[in-house]
C-alpha cells in the first residue's frame, strides 16, 4: 500500500503530522463568530447543519449511543444518555431526540475559521507467532516490570492528565530507555507475540493497536498499554533530513521500500524515534478496537479528537470529503484521542480493519468542518469565549 506516512498517526500514538491542510470541502455553513473574540465554539442552528442520509444518521447515532454505558457516570452526558435509551431506531425519532436534547456549536480554529484537517486511521493486521522462531524474532512487548508511571495531577491538580515515566535507580527516578536501546538490548517485559519485520512493529506502534495473524487462522488482538515517556519523532522526518527521501514522497510504502533496500540501516532509522509503545492483549472478537473511551470503535462513525476541545463521548456532525472527493457528511462519535490530533477543528476518522481500511485511512487528508452537539443547559467544556453566529 502507498500510504502517506503522516496518516499512520494512530490515534493512540504520539505521531505528529508532516503535511499542511489541503484545499477541500465547504460544509455549507455560513455562520461566523464575532471578530471581537477568538472562539472555540460558535452558536449555530440546526438548520446550519448539512443534510445527512437516513442510513448515516442511524449508524452515527448508534455509534454514539454504544458508549452511553461508559458515560453514565459523566454528569454532562448521563441525563441525555438515559433519555437516548428509549429512542426508537428510526430517522424521525432520532432527529426529534437530537433537536430536543442537544444544542449545536460550530468548532472554530484560533483564527476563527471553520475549516480544519480530517485524517484517518485503522487497525492493521501483521503476520506473527506466539513463539520465537528464526522467522518470527521481533518481540511485541507488554508493559515492563520496572516502568514507573507518576500521575502528576495527584500532586499538582493543574497538571491533569500529565504523567511522568521512568525507572527507579537507587532513590532516583531516571528516564526510561529510548527506543534504540530497547530494540538493541530488550527490556524486562512479557513478550506478547513475535513479528517477522521490525518495520511492522514500528507501524503497529504508530497505529497503537492491531491484530497479529497467527498460524491456524487465529488473530491476536493487541492495543496500546503504555509508552516509555519519550516524545514521538516521525522516522519519515529522519529520512528527509538524511536526504534519503523528499518530504512530499514520504509514505508508508516509500519508507518500507527504503528499509528493504537498506536493511543494515533499519536500526539507525528506528532509533531516530525515541518513543516506544508497549501493548496489552485484547479479547478476541469481531468488534472494533477499543479507543480512549474504552468502547469498541465503529468503522466510519468513530473519531479521535483533541479532548481539550471535544470531551470524549461527544456527538459530532462531520462534513468533509473522502479521498476521491466524494462528500462525507454524517454524525460521528468522539471515542478516541491521539498525540497527532490537536487543534479546535481536527478529527481522525476510524476506517476499520485490514488493508482496504488502511488504504482509505492512508489517503485521508481532507479539509472539513465539525459541529459539536452538546446537551442543553450544560456548560460548555472549558468555557471558552463563545461567539454568536451571524
Amino acid at each position: 500500500m502507498n500510504i502517506p506516512y503522516k496518516q499512520w498517526c494512530r490515534s493512540l500514538s504520539l505521531a505528529l503530522p508532516l503535511a499542511t491542510l489541503l484545499a477541500g470541502c465547504n460544509g455549507g455553513n455560513n455562520e461566523k463568530p464575532h471578530t471581537h473574540a477568538v472562539a472555540t465554539y460558535a452558536n449555530a442552528s440546526w438548520d446550519a447543519l448539512p443534510a445527512v442520509s437516513d442510513n448515516d444518521l442511524l449508524a452515527g447515532f448508534a455509534s454514539w449511543r454504544s458508549a452511553c454505558e461508559r458515560l453514565k457516570a459523566d454528569a454532562n452526558w448521563a441525563p441525555t444518555c438515559s433519555a437516548a435509551a428509549g429512542v426508537t431506531q428510526t430517522p424521525q425519532a432520532i432527529r426529534g431526540f437530537l433537536q430536543e436534547h442537544l444544542d449545536v456549536y460550530g468548532l472554530r480554529s484560533a483564527n476563527g475559521t471553520p475549516n480544519g484537517l480530517i485524517t484517518g486511521y485503522y487497525e492493521p493486521v501483521y503476520p506473527g507467532s506466539l513463539v520465537k522462531t528464526s522467522e518470527h524474532n521481533i518481540p511485541v512487548y507488554g508493559v515492563p516490570e520496572d516502568l514507573i508511571v507518576v500521575a502528576l495531577d495527584s500532586v499538582y491538580p493543574e497538571l491533569k492528565g500529565k504523567r511522568l515515566r521512568g525507572r527507579i535507580e537507587g532513590r532516583t527516578l531516571k528516564p526510561y530507555d529510548v527506543a534504540g536501546v530497547i530494540n538493541a538490548q530488550g527490556v524486562k517485559a512479557p513478550v506478547l507475540a513475535w513479528l517477522t519485520d521490525p518495520m511492522d512493529l514500528q507501524f503497529l506502534q504508530i497505529q497503537g493497536s492491531g491484530r497479529i495473524q497467527l498460524e491456524g487462522g487465529r488473530q491476536l488482538r493487541i492495543g496500546y498499554a503504555d509508552q516509555n515517556g519519550h516524545p514521538y519523532r516521525p522516522i519519515g522526518r529522519w529520512l528527509v533530513e538524511q536526504g534519503e527521501l523528499k518530504k512530499e514522497d514520504v509514505t508508508m510504502g516509500s519508507i518500507d521500500a527504503w528499509a528493504k533496500a537498506h536493511p543494515t540501516r533499519i536500526p539507525e532509522l528506528l532509533a531516530s524515534n525515541p518513543s516506544y509503545v508497549f501493548f496489552s492483549t485484547r479479547p478476541d472478537s469481531n468488534e472494533g478496537p477499543r479507543g480512549s473511551l474504552n468502547v469498541p470503535l465503529t468503522a466510519g462513525y468513530s473519531v479521535a479528537v483533541d479532548r481539550k476541545v471535544v470531551p470524549l463521548g461527544s456527538l459530532l456532525w462531520l462534513s468533509t470529503t473522502t479521498p476521491d472527493g466524494s462528500a462525507l457528511v454524517r454524525p460521528v462519535a468522539a471515542q478516541d484521542t491521539g498525540g497527532a490530533i490537536t487543534g479546535e477543528v481536527r478529527a481522525d476518522l476510524f476506517w476499520g480493519t485490514g488493508d482496504a481500511a488502511g488504504k482509505l485511512a492512508g489517503d485521508m487528508k481532507q479539509q472539513g468542518q465539525i459541529w459539536m452537539l452538546w446537551p442543553k443547559g450544560v456548560a460548555l467544556p472549558q468555557v471558552p469565549q463563545v461567539a454568536d453566529a451571524q
